[in-house]
């Protein structure tokens, strides 16, 4: 906690202060009174001269009373027991003749926050609210609000919430503005109140006082209005009509806050109706006034312009030269306006588009100019006439030979390929000619996938995809996946050319990789191709669903939320509420209401069913937790067999052969299933197939972690051969080699113990430290016989994962003890290992 120091005022100064403050001339006290709130400004300690500055408000002058009334509320806090003394004087201004005073001290009483004083101005903000002057009525309105932020309790029990519910029907707007204000910012701390009961009635004096409140007020008032719901379309209407003119306000507030209203109503209004279109028209230019202010207001109304867009991108579809970017324009609104020109594109200004972000490709920043790369793809996407223009503007960047246009220019391409597959392919000639300048691994990656997915196209692509091997352990995490994807599709697409080189990318990725995820994608292609090359194929070289652009939009039920937060920081950070302020855990999520004639009827809940719907629940997506969880209850045990399997057809048969040839025998280092036909791979006849593959083939998962003993891999999947994990030296003459293994779905142990010393050992035990997976011995280490000198015994010991849990450095680290007895005594080591081959 860092310590701030106030500069002090010294002795001298603090008692000429103090003989100036009670002097008997006004005109001296008021200069003193405003030498103190000096030296409190700079941040001078002046507490010490409390007492004196109290007995100041005693007096008619009202520039001296706003200064005292200053001091007290920056000295408060820290002397309650001294703003006691002030009780009678606010109580006593609170019946000054002038309106001015009298609102002074209910505005001070409210600020100053010390639950000992809040008791003694109830009676004075009773009054207070019940003035005659509405200056005092809608500064007393305010200071309710503040004091149930104080004491929420003694506000309803002094009754204060109905008093303010009877000021939205003052006669005056200000005090109607402030009540609402004060009201909505009690209702939000307290969601489930329902203090602001708006009705029909209700509405329509907002609306009427809407008209002569201030600027901040007629915000207040239309942020009230934005979370009444009308009855229906004909209420909807008309008060769209009413708070229309607010759109051409000065304040950009306002006008926020006005579209607001406009956007939620305007769900309830039919869309054949003269007056929707009347509106969408009259929103578009107030909208566009708000981009001619400075670049920070630019910025908030692009923002929410953005939101407005992508919810109804009919009001500005004709003011797509507004958004061009200017030469002058700081980088921010540089991307905003970007975003905001892709979401209005269509075919009837694509060109227009298109020419200015090719003139935006050869800016001088670079960040910017990535962005526009980007664009163009995207436009490319979103309109499918202008998708060839857009490839000969990116062929036509990509000639500038500039590295960074390039490289995005490529990362492009390859979506506009996923877009329109067998479509644009002639162009891959000229992006390989600039392999050799790619170094972003996006880059590479995106190069990497078009030579996988078209290899059949590309003479060389064997070399192509070879080149980027030789460096794989340098690559980044993102090109390693692309680079074995990109390699097992050549090879099953040219699988005779290719075998050396599949073999050598899954080694890579299974057995010198450390990263998880490449290492559990080289082992199901795999199995795939060990097992199944017809289902390889079909997962490998299955069709891509295409993309579309309405990846980059803010999901629906969001937007909604986010259309109900305009003018807010919500529609600026393009987050909830709920996501950035603190304690909002109550905070009602706000969505806009039904669409006209959407069918969205809540007093009819069986239409549906009676349409022919069915009542299964609807599908929800699960959080990541969620998935988590279920990942982690995967039920692994092979399926319950109701019949006799069925008899292998001779389908299964050729899908069951061995496409790597033996190579996965090579990458193992063992026999895999003993059969001709696996080292025969392409050349095995059929009988010999038939005849290797009879056994029944498992499925799915029990085949990916061998728990059903599939075809083409032992039973007890591949386990690293043993290592010795306790030398002579250290186990003073024990030595202890071993592996871990997983057999039948079960992890276990497997050591040899070897006797090196001159005594007989027996009676041996073992502890397992906590560790990264929960290892523990599922029951006691079983050594049944006593271990001579110079023999050696074979261990099994079963593990189950329910054991204690700490993170290891390394994480596949693992520490346990053992324990023996010899002639000589009790020896005990702690051992070290490495866990590895459990897959």
């Amino acid at each position: 906690m860092a310590l701030r120091f106030l500069p002090l005022v010294c002795a001298g100064e603090i008692f000429e202060l103090k003989a100036e403050l009670n002097s008997d001339k006004k005109e001296k006290k008021k200069e003193a009174v405003k030498k103190v709130i000096a030296s409190m400004t700079v941040g001078k300690d002046v507490s010490a001269l409390f007492p004196d500055v109290v007995n100041c408000m005693q007096t008619d002058n009202l520039e001296l009373k706003k200064l005292v009334y200053l001091y007290l509320m920056n000295y408060a806090k820290s002397q309650p027991d001294m703003a006691i003394m002030a009780v009678n004087t606010f109580v006593k201004d609170c019946e000054d003749p002038n309106p001015l005073i009298r609102a002074l001290a209910v505005r001070t009483m409210g600020c100053i926050r010390v639950d000992k004083i809040t008791e003694y101005l109830c009676e004075p903000l009773r009054k207070c609210l019940k003035d005659e002057d509405p200056y005092v009525r809608k500064t007393a309105a305010v200071c309710v609000a503040k004091l149930h932020d104080i004491n929420a309790q003694l506000v309803e029990d002094q009754g204060f919430l109905d008093t303010l519910k009877d000021l939205i029907s003052d006669s005056n707007p200000m005090v109607v503005a402030n009540a609402v204000a004060a009201l909505s910012e009690i209702a939000e701390s307290h969601p489930n109140s329902n203090l602001l009961d708006l009705n029909p009635q209700t509405i329509n004096k907002l609306l009427t006082a809407l008209n002569e409140c201030t600027e901040w007020g007629q915000i207040f008032i239309l942020d009230c209005l934005a979370n009444y719901t009308p009855r229906d379309d004909r209420e909807s209407q008309s008060i769209c009509e009413r708070v229309t003119p607010r759109l051409s306000h000065a304040n950009s507030a306002v006008v926020l806050s006005a579209v607001k209203v406009l956007m939620k109503f305007m769900e309830m209004l039919p869309k054949d109706l003269d007056y929707y279109g009347t509106l969408l028209k009259k929103l578009a230019p107030p909208l566009v006034t708000l981009l001619s202010a400075e670049p920070e207001l630019q910025y908030v109304a692009l923002r929410n312009i953005n939101l407005i867009v992508q919810r109804r991108p009919e009001i500005l579809k004709h003011e797509m030269k507004v958004f061009f970017v200017k030469y002058n324009d700081p980088i921010y609104v540089k991307l905003e306006k970007l975003d905001i020109m892709i979401r209005l594109a269509s075919q009837a200004n694509i060109a227009q588009v298109l020419a200015e972000l090719k003139e935006y490709a050869t800016e001088v920043d670079v960040d910017f100019v990535r962005k526009a790369v980007r664009a163009i793809g995207r436009c490319a996407i979103k309109v499918e006439q202008s998708a060839e223009r857009c490839v000969s503007t990116l062929l036509d960047l990509i000639q500038t030979k500039v590295n960074y246009v390039v490289q995005e220019a490529i990362v492009v391409i390859k979506d506009i390929f996923r877009k329109y597959p067998n479509k644009y392919e002639s162009v891959i000639a000229t992006l390989c000619e600039n392999l050799d300048s790619l170094d972003e691994p996006e880059a590479r990656a995106a190069m990497i996938w078009i030579v996988g997915e078209y290899a059949e196209r590309i003479d060389n692509a064997d070399e192509l995809l070879e080149s980027f091997l030789e460096g794989f352990h340098d690559e980044s995490t993102q090109v390693q996946l692309q680079l074995l994807t990109a390699i097992v599709k050549l090879f099953l697409k040219k699988p005779t050319e290719t075998q050396e080189l599949v073999q050598q990318v899954l080694s890579l990725a299974t057995q010198d990789s450390d990263n998880p995820d490449l290492r559990d994608r080289g082992y199901i292609y795999w199995r795939l191709l060990s097992t199944d090359p017809v289902a390889a194929k079909e997962v490998v070289l299955a069709e891509k669903p295409l993309i579309s652009e309405e990846t980059d939009l803010i999901e629906p039920t969001l937007l909604e939320e986010l259309i109900c937060h305009i003018g807010t920081l919500a529609s600026v950070y393009h987050k909830p509420p709920s996501a950035f302020v603190e304690g909002s855990r109550g905070v009602q999520h706000k969505r806009l209401p039904g669409s006209a004639g959407s069918g969205e009827s809540v007093e009819s809940p069986d239409t549906g069913s009676a349409a022919g719907v069915s009542d299964a629940p609807p599908a929800v997506i699960p959080s990541q937790g969620d998935l988590l969880g279920d990942l982690l209850n995967l039920d692994l045990t092979p399926p319950a067999t109701t019949g006799p399997p069925p008899p292998a057809t001779s389908g299964m048969q050729l899908g069951a052969m061995d496409l790597l040839g033996g190579g996965l025998d090579s990458l193992l280092g063992g026999d895999l299933g003993g059969s001709a036909a696996m080292g025969a791979g392409f050349g095995a006849p059929p009988a010999a197939t038939a005849a290797s593959f009879s056994a029944p083939v498992s499925g799915g998962l029990d085949d990916l972690f061998d728990l059903g003993g599939g075809v083409g891999m032992p039973m007890g999947g591949y386990s690293p051969p043993k290592t010795v994990w306790l030398p002579v030296m250290k186990g003073k003459g024990l030595e202890i080699s071993g592996t871990f293994a997983r057999r039948a779905g079960v992890i276990q142990m497997e050591m040899t113990l070897t006797n090196k010393a001159m005594s007989v050992m027996t009676d041996f035990a073992i502890q397992f430290n906590r560790n990264s997976f929960g290892l523990a011995p599922a029951g006691p280490l079983q050594v049944l016989t006593p271990l001579s000198p110079n023999q050696s015994i074979e261990v099994i010991l079963p593990l189950s994962t329910v054991g204690p849990v700490m993170k290891m450095d390394p994480l596949n680290n693992l520490q346990l003890g053992r324990e023996d007895k010899t002639v000589c005594g009790v020896g005990g080591t702690k051992v070290g290992m490495v866990i590895n081959g459990l897959t």
